[in-house]
């Protein structure tokens, strides 16, 4: 069986803190309660958001910093596009180049030999 008593405080429902939470909840469930800036229509910023959608819903928004055709690193992705749509881009690892260098050692005169130390 359950308790049916209140915990905590009595709560004085004439307090300033009741009647003004008591107001915000009948604005809230009015739809009247307007929390945070209120938005100055025909600002330079709305404006700008405005224009912004309209080209996100046009499809020419641009996006991120502009190339430079100049640039090495520009220069050097095209070659590589051009590349790969040619067929002559080569993909993987490089083959490993074998230099074959065969020294023939001179002639040892006398060879030393040294004691192990324990």
């Amino acid at each position: 069986m359950k308790n049916s008593v209140k915990l905590g405080r009595k709560i004085n429902p004439n307090s300033a803190r009741q009647i003004r939470l008591a107001e915000l909840e009948a604005k809230r469930t009015n739809g009247e309660l307007r929390r945070g800036r209120p938005v100055v229509e025909g600002s330079a910023r709305q404006l700008r958001i405005a224009e912004l959608e309209a080209k996100r819903a046009n499809g020419t928004l641009l996006r991120g910093r502009p190339l430079n055709p100049n640039s090495k690193s520009f220069k050097r992705k095209l070659e590589l596009i051009n590349k790969r749509l040619n067929g002559t881009l080569k993909l993987g690892r490089p083959k490993k180049q074998i230099d074959v260098v065969v020294e023939v050692p001179a002639k040892v005169k006398s060879v030393k030999k040294v004691k192990a130390v324990k």
